[in-house]
């Protein structure tokens, strides 16, 4: 199938089969980062800026990386070197790169709906590189392609996500993500953090994690958001920690199978021990390396000629 939204901003509204397309091509486009010369002349010409207003580490590398990849000139901005610390607001800030006349804007920012508002404002791609505690629709592709590749599939597994829901873009994305795939997704976390809207969405709520784990196929665990919680919502954080950090005790009753993930970054000790994070069921570096092959492939959707569509495979000829 062709691919022909101009914006990647959010999973909610995608197809199951613009899905499957994104994360066949993703599979597709793995091969390139295996290479011992990464990168192919798909997007050469093509300019990506990246407009990051939050910190972030793996997000906004692997779409520098991937853009890079596909022979993309790629720009970065963030908020504190930007003119939006001299008043500038972000709807002008855009207007302005737009004049320009770049190809795609990868957009992160605290205020959910942002990359929204801009997509409506540009004849360039938008692509959320999370909003709030709306979406992070690439992380969610990402998952769902990991999950995959260890179980080879994704209908019919359970998907335990425990932690601090009710901050987590992440886990909207992969609620709506997986429920449209076929996964059943469950939620564990304090009640405090997982509103009644969840279920709404899908999900179903498991309040102990000794009754989630032994159904798990897939446990996803969640960073504790300090950053965003506007009030105390937890007593401690060593009580959090022993009540739902996943810890290789808590996994003695897991099926031998199952696998570990977390979107990153993580707080050791916190909502995971070492020994699970780097343990045998850990996917979490595969989850990162995964990263750069799906937003290469949400890349080439968005950014290509759309008269004509270039052969992938073919590497580019040395600078």
């Amino acid at each position: 199938m062709s691919f022909k939204r101009k914006d990647l901003l959010g999973i909610r509204d995608l197809q199951v089969a613009e899905i499957e397309h994104i994360l066949d091509l993703s599979r597709s486009l793995k091969e390139i980062n295996a290479r011992s010369i990464k990168k192919v002349p798909t997007l050469r010409g093509k300019t990506v800026v990246h407009l990051f207003y939050e910190p972030s580490t793996r997000t906004r590398t692997s779409f520098d990386i991937a853009a890079k990849r596909l022979s993309a000139d790629t720009y970065s901005i963030t908020g504190s070197t930007s003119s939006m610390v001299k008043g500038e607001t972000l709807l002008d800030t855009m207007k302005n790169l737009e004049a320009m006349k770049p190809d795609v804007f990868v957009v992160r920012h605290s205020a959910s709906g942002a990359p929204h508002l801009l997509a409506q404002h540009t004849e360039a791609s938008v692509i959320n590189a999370g909003d709030g505690m709306h979406e992070h629709p690439s992380q969610a592709l990402l998952d769902m392609l990991t999950i995959h590749d260890h179980k080879g599939r994704l209908d019919g597994l359970n998907v335990v996500i425990v932690g601090d829901i009710y901050h987590s873009r992440v886990a909207r994305s992969d609620i709506y993500g997986l429920t449209k795939m076929g996964s059943q997704v469950t939620l564990c976390g304090p009640p405090t953090l997982i509103p009644p809207d969840f279920e709404l969405m899908g999900a179903r709520v498991c309040n102990h994690l000794k009754d989630c784990i032994p159904e798990a196929d897939v446990i996803m665990v969640l960073r504790l958001q300090k950053e965003r919680q506007q009030q105390m919502l937890l007593p401690s954080l060593r009580e959090y920690s022993i009540i739902y950090g996943i810890s290789p005790a808590k996994l003695k009753n897991a099926k031998d199978d199952v696998i570990i993930m977390h979107p990153g970054p993580m707080n050791r000790g916190v909502e995971i021990s070492p020994e699970v994070a780097d343990g045998p069921h850990s996917v979490i570096l595969d989850q990162v390396t995964n990263g750069v092959a799906v937003r290469m492939a949400v890349l080439y959707l968005l950014a290509q000629d759309r008269s004509s569509l270039p052969d992938i495979s073919r590497p580019s000829s040395p600078e």
